[in-house]
């Protein structure tokens, strides 16, 4: 069963071993463990519903609370201090678009607020709630999560839009296809989640990016159905495509996904090599990636997090074997964990592998094999559930991602990891900061970035403002190195206060502008994207 206070499945967990615990304690000192709130006392504080009857909206306390938050650190600390947040009047269950279509007609006519609701996994807080004097309808697509319609000859599949990772592939397989978009929150994000936040998987370097995956669609809006032709390509002016994309319910409810599929790789293998120093593994994947190698995936953690990463895998014995022989190989202090995918036929795959581990011994490289990368491909989607161990421990967690160019990109990264150790220096703290870059193109790469602190005492007020101030300092310092407000996981309403540093007046204007275009009543999803209030607003 899904935790409701925390990630994943209640049956899966994630231990700290003995080295794990004993290197957070000289980190960061002891943990403060919190006491969290029972779910049953939080049902009681749920309020009545302000919506008549309706046989598509449920209304009972259990269903409304359980729409009412997602999983960014904001959302976590809520459901574990038990501080309440607003919740949905009532979550409705449409089958059809033609049912979401009902219920935007109801919504609109009766001036109710409507938040789109897929397998609430954001991270930015897309699913919050606002104070509202309005009644708050949210409309989960889950059980529109079946594979409409496929066609191989175009290489081309159309889900509904509530369909997740999982069931999505499982569904692909059976044809002998797959879409290859793995985001970590992989087991229970859906494919309408992915487009509207301009999602991106663990191997987008074979696949791409939620971009040119998403062919086409139907999404229903506020003043009616727009559904977007599938073509190879097109001239016909700005592709509308974009407005669908990124555009977290904002405009409408994207109700169904056609996406581009691959054929199944004969050859799929992950492997572990280590760089001696962050300078040179730079070098290392920034050639690999302007080469463009048919590789599936490069992830390249930075000297930080490869120790983290080293001593949560435990297995001390083995590990210190691995250590030594390279430290022989000039891989010793300082040293960089790079992950290789490759996703291939077997030539292909033989050609890249060879390929790539040629360039990289022009840079100290040292192969380990695929004992590692097996290791990793099996607990890909397990990372989160160190947060619900950690969280045990005393002790919190967050993540905060950029994209920038190259140039910037290490001095981004050490800028961010400072920031962290700034802010919570201010409280007598220390954090816990390391990075790796999951995402690399041609022009430059993503940053991502993980922070883990002592929860604070005193329940959910201090954490929340630290929490804040968090975030605040390192999405400025982004800004200041021209980063982007999110490469990955979408604005909400976390990151909107900074998205008109990235768009510019104009551009702010022309976002606000479609969304009066789409939603003149203003009932979809306020807050998220484009905050309320500010010129852009008018």
């Amino acid at each position: 069963m899904r935790r409701w206070n925390g990630w994943g499945d209640d049956a899966t967990s994630m231990n700290l071993n003995k080295s794990a615990r004993a290197m957070m304690g000289q980190l960061l000192g002891p943990g403060h463990p919190g006491q969290d709130a029972e779910r049953k006392a939080l049902l009681k504080k749920v309020p009545p519903t302000r919506l008549p009857k309706n046989p598509l909206i449920q209304t009972d306390a259990s269903s409304r609370f359980a729409m009412a938050l997602g999983e960014s650190y904001g959302d976590w600390i809520r459901k574990r201090f038990g501080a309440m947040p607003p919740v949905p009047d009532g979550v409705a269950f449409p089958q059809t678009s033609q049912e979401v279509r009902e219920l935007l007609d109801l919504a609109q006519a009766n001036h109710w607020v409507v938040i789109p609701f897929a397998g609430g996994t954001s991270v930015a807080g897309h699913l919050d709630c606002p104070v509202s004097k309005r009644p708050i309808l949210s409309i989960n697509l889950g059980r529109m999560n079946q594979l409409q319609s496929i066609d191989l000859e175009s290489q081309l599949a159309t889900f509904g839009a509530g369909t997740p990772g999982p069931l999505l592939e499982e569904q692909l397989r059976e044809h002998g296809y797959t879409l290859g978009h793995f985001p970590q929150s992989f087991e229970y994000s859906t494919v309408g989640g992915w487009v509207v936040t301009r999602s991106s998987g663990q191997q987008s370097l074979r696949y791409g990016r939620i971009e040119q995956l998403f062919a086409g669609g139907h999404m229903e809006t506020p003043v009616g159905p727009l559904t977007i032709p599938t073509l190879p390509a097109s001239s016909a002016g700005p592709d509308l495509r974009e407005i669908v994309m990124g555009s977290e319910g904002r405009f409408g409810v994207l109700t169904e996904a056609t996406v581009r599929i691959t054929p199944l790789p004969e050859h799929e293998s992950f492997h572990a090599i280590f760089l001696p120093n962050w300078e040179q593994a730079e070098k290392a994947v920034r050639t690999l990636v302007q080469r463009k190698l048919p590789l599936s995936m490069m992830r390249l953690s930075n000297a930080i997090e490869t120790e983290t990463n080293l001593t949560l895998a435990g297995h001390a014995a083995i590990i210190g074997t691995m250590e030594k022989y390279l430290q022989l190989r000039g891989c010793g202090e300082g040293k960089c964990m790079l992950m290789l995918g490759v996703s291939a036929d077997q030539h292909t795959a033989r050609y890249a592998l060879k390929e790539a581990r040629r360039i990289l011994k022009t840079f100290g490289a040292a192969y380990i094999g695929t004992a590692m990368g097996a290791k990793w491909a099996a607990n890909r989607f397990k990372g989160p559930y160190l947060r619900n161990t950690l969280w045990d421990e005393g002790y919190s967690a967050d993540t905060i991602e950029t994209a920038v160019d190259w140039p910037m990109v290490s001095p981004l990264m050490f800028a961010m990891e400072q920031t962290a150790r700034d802010v919570f220096a201010e409280y007598g703290e220390r954090v816990h900061a390391f990075t790796h870059l999951s995402h690399m193109y041609p022009q430059g790469s993503s940053i991502y970035s993980q922070f883990v602190w002592p929860t604070a005492p005193g329940g959910f007020a201090p954490n929340f403002e630290r929490w804040q101030k968090l975030k605040a300092a390192v999405a400025q310092t982004i800004a200041d190195h021209g980063g982007t407000v999110s490469h990955q996981h979408g604005v909400g309403r976390d990151h909107a206060a900074q998205l008109h540093v990235e768009k510019g007046p104009l551009g702010m204007a022309t976002l606000a502008g479609l969304c009066r275009h789409f939603d003149p009543k203003k009932i979809m999803n306020p807050g998220k994207l484009l905050q309320d209030g500010g010129p852009w607003a008018k």
